[in-house]
């Protein structure tokens, strides 16, 4: 068990690397941040003391160095756009994101795999047709028109739920959170819903797939012989070998929600880290960009790796061919 979460964790810090490098390397050469800084009227003499200023007449391996040692002790330099730390600057918004990224991901868990396993023990049923058919929209619509479209009718016509905005927080330390008050919560349903809608479906279809393939095995016909109920045959034994596969892609689509969140904060205007890296884009903020992209990356990475110790833990094939050293 050591050994295979040792070899993860190796793996998971060239991951890291590697993205860090890319993402320093692509936003190096993606426009000029000193003529979105300093605009079209600076002189020259500016220019150049900007550029030294910010670092930037350095090599870039020397760049790239300090920036690897600075992310290692929690600081990704200035922002290019507003003059503060940027460590500060995601700090500030990433409770807006983990408040939706968390409501989105209960959503689509939830109601996916309920889903999911409705549609698999009742494959013939007029319902089951209905929820499949209405899954297709979760697959087929981008993320930015079921935002629209939610806006549409329940902010606009029926006048429900607020259209923008996180509503009112409460601070609590350093976090701000708005799942403590009315309109915090009101506000976030819309976002949540929307962001949640193509990971429940590809869940819920994957749940039935999985559970619909494990009702037909030998085991399962030989639990029905002997004469178990429906409810241990189904949850019991068919339920707990479907979720083995699941774990993996559904802990995967946990960390796409993050990435998602972009579009969704964009639409709903959400205070959180992607409307920030939305509008860093804009003026070519380096360290804004490069930190964002490699938080996005370090949140894959946990979640992988948490994904491979529980597949670990769940599936006994894994700890006896760890055991063999195979």
């Amino acid at each position: 068990m050591l050994a295979f979460i040792a070899r993860r964790l190796l793996q998971s810090v060239l991951v890291m690397l590697v993205v860090a490098f890319i993402a320093f390397l692509v936003f190096r050469y993606v426009g000029d941040p000193l003529a979105a800084l300093l605009g079209q009227d600076a002189r020259a003499s500016d220019y150049d003391a900007a550029r030294e200023r910010l670092g930037l007449d350095q090599p870039f391996y020397i760049q790239f160095y300090y920036f690897v040692i600075n992310a290692l002790q929690g600081q990704f330099g200035i922002s290019y756009r507003l003059q503060q730390p940027v460590t500060q600057l995601i700090l500030d918004r990433l409770p807006a994101t983990i408040e939706l990224a968390f409501a989105s991901a209960t959503i689509a868990l939830v109601f996916g795999i309920m889903l999911g396993i409705y549609t698999a023990l009742r494959p013939r049923a007029f319902s089951t047709g209905v929820v499949m058919t209405a899954s297709l929209i979760g697959v087929s619509l981008p993320t930015f028109l079921i935002g629209i479209g939610l806006i549409y009718v329940f902010a606009v016509e029926l006048k429900w739920l607020p259209s923008f905005g996180r509503g009112e927080v409460v601070q609590i330390g350093w976090w701000k959170t708005g799942l403590l008050t009315q309109s915090g919560l009101r506000s976030l349903i819309l976002p949540a819903i929307t962001l949640s809608l193509f990971q429940l479906t590809l869940i819920m279809r994957l749940v039935r797939a999985e559970m619909l393939e494990v009702l037909r095995t030998d085991y399962i016909r030989f639990a029905r012989a002997r004469g178990l109920s429906k409810r241990a045959i189904n949850f019991g034994h068919a339920l707990k070998n479907t979720m083995v596969p699941v774990i993996t892609i559904t802990g995967l689509q946990l960390g796409s929600v993050i990435a998602f969140a972009i579009i969704t904060e964009t639409v709903f205007q959400w205070p959180g880290v992607g409307s920030l890296f939305v509008n860093s884009v804009a003026v070519v903020d380096v360290p804004v960009m490069a930190a964002y992209l490699v938080f996005v990356a370090l949140v894959f990475v946990v979640i992988n790796l948490i994904v491979d110790i529980l597949y670990f833990i769940v599936d006994p094939r894994l700890r006896d061919g760890a055991r063999s050293g195979k």
